[in-house]
This record gives structure tokens, sequence and C-alpha cells, in this order.
């Protein structure tokens, strides 16, 4: 049996994980010879124009917030439930299916949105959804929030949900997302397809399942 090597010593770790670090942040080659990029945007409402609130409650307002590619992000909620759609305009992405695709319980998004894009051209967002379990409440007595990932295609075509990535069933949760959208999203027909659970199920994909 060959003898075991040395460890490596704290210097050269720290340079292996250096280099590891920067490839992750490296344009991703895909098999048909495409150079995938991420960049991203936020939702945040400071960075957003307040379309309109309701009994000016800040949480009860639509937000049209800056994309990528000429896009922009429609953010709205209602009765504690969210959507997000995209669109080359406000009224384009109140349009589209994805403006109507949230989930039964209590959720709510974070303000990141990742875009996958080829050659500057968006193609996919991938955003963080946290959606509330009835079924397990905090010590205060409220439902705790359970995470997932979405991925919802962008135009040309229609704009809808392609796939649920669980985050706490998957530890590699972002990859997933990013190759469901790469793999997914140009070629998803909203409407007749139906929508991947990509990974291991874990809670907040039943969740995502309740109407």
């Amino acid at each position: 049996m060959p003898r075991a090597s040395a460890p490596a010593s704290r210097s050269t770790s720290a340079s292996i994980a250096v280099a590891w670090a920067c490839a992750l942040l490296m344009p991703f080659p895909s098999a048909a010879g495409e150079t995938i990029t991420s960049s991203y945007t936020s939702t945040a409402p400071k960075d957003c124009r307040v379309k309109s609130a309701r009994n000016g409650v800040d949480d009860s307002a639509t937000r049209v917030c800056p994309g990528k590619g000429g896009l922009v992000v429609l953010v709205s909620e209602d009765d504690l439930r969210e959507t997000v759609s995209v669109g080359r305009t406000e009224t384009a992405a109140a349009r589209e299916p994805a403006a109507k695709q949230s989930f039964g319980p209590f959720n709510s998004t974070t303000t990141t949105v990742e875009w996958r894009a080829v050659d500057g051209k968006p193609f996919a967002i991938i955003q963080r959804w946290h959606i509330a379990d009835n079924a397990d409440e905090d010590k205060s007595g409220r439902p705790t929030a359970k995470p997932m990932l979405a991925v919802t295609r962008l135009p040309p075509g229609p704009v809808c949900h392609v796939a649920y990535v669980d985050v706490q069933a998957n530890p590699s949760a972002n990859e997933l997302a990013r190759k469901a959208a790469d793999e997914l999203a140009r070629e998803f027909k909203c409407g007749k397809d139906e929508v991947r659970i990509v990974g291991a199920t874990g809670r907040a994909v039943e969740l995502a399942k309740m109407r």
C-alpha cells in the first residue's frame, strides 16, 4: 500500500482555497461551448421604485426594480405572499405567468436576484424564497421559514417558474439551481411543462406544492 503523503502546509491549503474561489468566479463554459455567466441585482426597496402601497404598509407594495439586459423585475405582495416577474416593462412583467405564480403558505423572497446569461443576454433568474411552515413553530409560536431556490425562465417567450431546489435538503443547492437554469430554462414551455423538482425533496418543496 502506498504511504500517505504528508499534510499540506497552512499556506499551501490557503493557496488552494483561493484558487478554488477564483475558479468559481470565472465564467462557466457549457457543454455546447457557450460561456454562461452570473451577475446580480437587488430588489431591496431602496434600490427599486415603489409603484403602489396599500394602506401605507411598506411590505404591502409593488416594486419595480432594475434588472439585466434591459429587463425589469416586478415584485408584488398580497396577503403576505409574493410574486416575482420579469419583462421589458412593468406592464409586460405583470402580464407574464410568473406574475401569478406564488405558493399557498405565506412566503417572501430575498432581495438578491442571480441572472444567468450567455453573451450578456440573460435567459434565467434564480432567487431564494422563504416559505412559512405552520407545522414547525419557533419559540414565539411563529411558523419557521423554509428556504427554497426558484429558477425562472426569461424572454423571448413567456416568463415562468422552471425548477425548485430545496436549500436545506441539498448542500449544493446553488449549483443545482444554476445547472437547472442552464439546461432547462430556455427550452421550458410555460403552461405545458411541469415545474421540475431538482435534487432531494425537502420540506420547502413540499410546502411549495401546497395550494
